[in-house]
C-alpha cells in the first residue's frame, strides 16, 4: 500500500472512530472530528514531540484542543497513538465512568492537557502554559542544556475567536512575543444557528496581526501546505503563530458537509452510511481500525520513546553539572515546597491597623523570597491589591525571569491564563483584582476548580467598606456566589495575622483554587502576646472555623464574623459580657474548610444547643442559614450599597458595634 493510502487510511479511521461513537452515545458533535481529521492526523504523527508510553514527559509539545465540543478526534488520536484509552472506552462515550466524557477533562483522561468545552478557554490557557514554560525554561535551561524546549499546540474554532476572552488572551500572547505558541483555526464558516456570516464578517487575520501575531492561510486537507505552515511557525523568533486553515465541518457527509447540520448531533444511521460509502469505507464493523493504521501509528511510541531518551540523556549530562538546580527543577515540577518555605512570614502586632490586602502584600513578597514557584499578577491593578513582589521584575520578552505579570484590564483571560500556567506545572500561579470584578471571570475560576488546579485568586476591595466608588463597585453577592463554586475555598480572613494563615493556607491547598477575599481599609489587629489568653491563635484559620473569643461554659449567643466585621463581633462580645450576656465569638473566614472538619470539631464551635446566633458580614446574607439556623439572626447585606466614605456607609447599613448589641439583644428576647 502506498503511503498516501495510509495517510488516508489513518485519517478516515480518525474520522469513522468519531463518527461511529457519536452514533453510539446518541449524541455529540461529529463535524469537527471530520474537518480536521487530516491536520490531526499530521500533528499527532508526525510533527508533535510527545510520548503516550509517558503522557507527563515534562519536555513534551502541548496540544489543547480550544474547540472542546469536538472532543472525539482527540480520543480518537489519542487511542491510536497508544495512550491509556482502550477502544471500549470510546464506545462508551458520553457515558457514565468513560475516560472519554462529552467535552475533555483534564486528570480523567491521559494525554489531555487542560479541561476545554466553554469556548474560548483553551485558546486562553494555552498563553498561560507559554507563560509558565517561559518563566521555568529562563531558571533552569543553561548554556550547554535546554531541559524545557518544546512548542505549544492549539486547535480552535469560528466560536472560540468570537469569544472575547480569546481577543484578551491573544493580545497578550502577542505584546509577549509567545513564538512557542502555534494556533491552527479550523475556519468551516459554520456555528449552530448557520454561517458565520449571520454574526460577522470579521478579518480574523487582520485582527491578530493587529495583536502581533504571524498569521498564514491554508487549505485545511492540503497536508502538504499545512506541513509548510507548521515549519514556519516553529521558524517564528519573536511572534505567536495563527495558521487559519479553511475547512469543511461534517468533511465527507454527502447532504450535511458545510451545514450547521453537522455540529452538534449524530449524523444518523442513513447519513453515516452514505458517509462511509462516499469515503470508501467498511460500513461494518463500526469501531474499525485497520491493521495497517495501527501498525503506521505503532510509530508514534517508537519515536515517543525516542524523544524521552534523548532528553533523558540531555537531562543527566544536566544534573551532573548543576546539582542544585536540578533538584529545585525536580521539587517544582512534583510540586513539592521548599523546606522552609513558610519562614519569616510576618507576625503583626496589636497596636497596628492595616488592611488585609496590606497585609496580604507583606505576606506575598517573603512567600516568593521562599519559593520560586510563585509567579503571578494583577488586571491592571498590581499596586491597588497589592501583589507586586518587589525583589522581581515585569515578565516581559525582555525579561523573562520575571515574576509580575501585567494581565491588562482582562479579567476573563487573566483567569484561564492562570490555569493554564497551573495545568503546565511546575509554578504556583496568582492573580488578582477587585472582587467586584470575579464576575468577569467566573468561566475560568470554575474550569479551574473542576481541574482541581492549585492556583491563588487574590480579591481586594471586598465589600461596601470600599467607600466611595459606589454601588457599581461594592461587592454584594460576590462572596456568596464564590462559595458556591464546587471545589474552591474562600477564605475572608478578619486580620492580619488571620491573612497570613490564609496565604499559608492557600500554598498547602493543591486539589483546587483558592479565592482570598480581601479589604481595602485598615482593620485592627486582633491578636497579640498581650491577649493570647482571651483571643485563640489565627492559626486556627486553618480549620475554617473557630472560636475566637470564649464564653463561660455554654454560650447563651454566638456572634459568628467575617473579615471586617471581626472586630465588630469582638467589641460587641465585651459589651454584652458588661450587660450580663454569656457570649462566644466565632471566626468563620472560610466555610469550605470549616466543612471538612469533624462533626465533633463542629458541634464545639456551634453547639447544636445554641440556637440564638447571629451572623455578621457585608455580604449578601445568602446561605447563612447553614451556620445560625431558622432562629439566628443575619446582619449583611440585601440591597445594593451607596457612594460615600466607607465608614459613613458601614454605619449606614448596620456594621457598627451598637447594631450588632443590638440585633443581638432583640434575638435573646424572642
Amino acid at each position: 500500500m502506498t503511503d498516501e493510502k495510509i495517510e488516508e487510511l489513518c485519517i478516515n479511521t480518525i474520522r469513522f472512530l468519531s463518527v461511529d461513537a457519536v452514533e453510539a452515545a446518541k449524541s455529540g458533535h461529529p463535524g469537527l472530528p471530520m474537518e480536521a481529521a487530516a491536520m490531526g492526523y499530521k500533528l499527532f504523527t508526525q510533527i508533535l514531540r510527545h510520548n503516550p508510553s509517558n503522557p507527563k514527559w515534562t519536555n513534551r509539545d502541548r496540544f489543547v484542543l480550544s474547540s472542546g465540543h469536538g472532543s472525539m478526534i482527540l480520543y480518537s488520536l489519542l487511542h491510536l497513538c497508544g495512550y491509556d484509552l482502550a477502544l471500549d472506552e470510546i464506545k462508551k462515550f458520553r457515558q457514565i465512568g468513560s475516560k472519554a466524557p462529552g467535552h475533555p477533562e483534564y486528570g480523567e483522561t491521559q494525554g489531555v492537557e487542560t479541561t476545554t468545552g466553554p469556548l474560548g478557554q483553551g485558546f486562553s490557557a494555552g498563553i498561560g502554559m507559554a507563560f509558565a514554560q517561559r518563566y521555568l525554561a529562563n531558571r533552569f535551561n543553561t548554556k550547554n542544556h535546554k531541559i524545557i524546549d518544546h512548542k505549544i499546540y492549539v486547535f480552535c474554532s469560528d466560536g472560540d475567536l468570537m469569544e472575547g476572552i480569546s481577543s484578551e488572551a491573544a493580545a497578550v500572547a502577542g505584546h509577549q512575543k509567545f513564538n512557542n505558541l502555534i494556533y491552527v483555526y479550523l475556519d468551516n464558516h459554520i456555528s449552530i444557528d448557520g454561517n458565520t456570516e449571520l454574526t460577522t464578517k470579521e478579518d480574523i487575520k487582520k485582527r491578530f496581526e493587529a495583536h502581533g501575531w504571524f498569521v498564514q492561510k491554508i487549505e485545511g486537507n492540503n497536508l502538504q501546505d499545512f506541513s509548510e505552515a507548521i515549519k514556519n511557525s516553529q521558524g517564528q523568533e519573536e511572534k505567536p503563530s495563527l495558521i487559519i486553515a479553511r475547512t469543511h465541518i461534517g468533511f465527507g457527509s454527502p447532504n450535511k458537509q458545510d451545514s450547521e447540520a453537522a455540529h452538534g448531533a449524530p449524523l444518523g444511521p442513513d447519513e453515516t452510511k452514505l458517509t462511509k460509502e462516499n469515503l470508501g469505507w467498511p460500513l461494518e464493523p463500526t469501531f474499525h481500525i485497520p491493521d495497517e493504521v495501527k501498525q503506521e501509528f505503532q510509530k508514534v511510541v517508537t519515536n515517543g520513546n525516542d524523544y524521552e531518551r534523548r532528553w533523558n540523556e540531555i537531562y543527566e549530562s544536566y544534573k551532573n553539572d548543576n546539582k542544585e538546580l536540578a533538584e529545585e527543577f525536580e521539587n517544582l515540577i512534583i510540586g513539592k515546597l521548599p523546606e522552609n518555605w513558610d519562614k519569616n512570614t510576618p507576625i503583626f502586632n496589636l497596636d497596628e491597623s492595616l488592611a488585609t490586602r496590606q497585609a496580604s502584600g507583606k505576606t506575598l513578597n517573603i512567600l516568593a523570597e521562599n519559593i520560586p514557584a510563585i509567579i503571578g499578577g494583577s488586571a491592571d491593578l498590581m499596586d491597588s491589591t497589592n501583589v507586586r513582589i518587589k525583589t522581581s521584575v515585569d515578565s516581559l520578552p525582555e525579561a523573562p525571569h520575571g515574576r509580575n505579570i501585567h494581565f491588562g484590564i482582562r479579567e476573563h483571560a487573566m483567569g484561564a491564563i492562570l490555569h493554564g500556567m497551573a495545568a503546565y506545572g511546575g509554578v504556583i500561579p496568582f492573580g488578582s483584582t477587585f472582587l467586584i470584578f470575579s464576575d468577569y471571570m467566573r468561566g475560568s475560576i470554575r474550569l479551574a476548580s473542576l481541574m482541581g488546579l492549585q492556583i491563588v485568586f487574590v480579591y481586594t476591595h471586598d465589600s461596601i467598606g470600599l467607600g466611595e466608588d459606589g454601588p457599581t463597585h461594592q461587592p454584594i453577592e460576590q462572596v456568596s456566589n464564590l462559595r458556591a463554586v464546587p471545589n474552591l475555598t474562600v477564605i475572608r480572613p478578619g486580620d492580619a495575622n488571620e491573612t497570613v494563615v490564609a496565604w499559608k493556607t492557600a500554598l498547602q491547598i493543591t486539589s483546587g483554587p483558592t479565592a482570598l477575599i480581601l479589604t481595602r481599609q485598615a482593620l485592627p489587629v486582633l491578636y497579640g502576646e498581650s491577649n493570647k489568653n482571651e483571643i485563640s491563635s489565627p492559626e486556627n484559620l486553618q480549620k475554617g472555623g473557630y472560636t475566637l473569643v470564649d464564653s463561660n461554659g455554654l454560650p447563651e449567643l454566638i456572634i459568628i464574623a467575617t473579615g471586617s466585621e471581626l472586630h465588630l463581633a469582638v467589641e460587641a462580645q465585651k459589651e454584652l459580657k458588661n450587660k450580663g450576656v454569656n457570649v462566644r465569638v466565632v471566626s468563620m473566614p472560610s466555610w469550605e474548610l470549616f466543612e471538612k472538619q469533624s462533626d465533633d470539631y463542629k458541634e464545639q464551635v456551634l453547639p447544636i444547643a445554641v440556637k440564638k446566633r447571629v451572623s455578621v458580614e457585608a455580604a449578601s446574607t445568602f446561605g447563612w442559614e447553614r451556620y445560625i439556623g431558622l432562629e439566628g439572626k443575619a446582619i449583611g447585606m440585601v440591597t445594593f450599597g451607596t457612594s460615600a466614605p466607607g465608614n459613613e456607609v458601614m454605619k449606614k447599613f448596620g456594621f457598627t458595634v451598637d447594631n450588632v448589641v443590638n440585633k443581638s439583644l432583640e434575638l435573646l428576647k424572642k
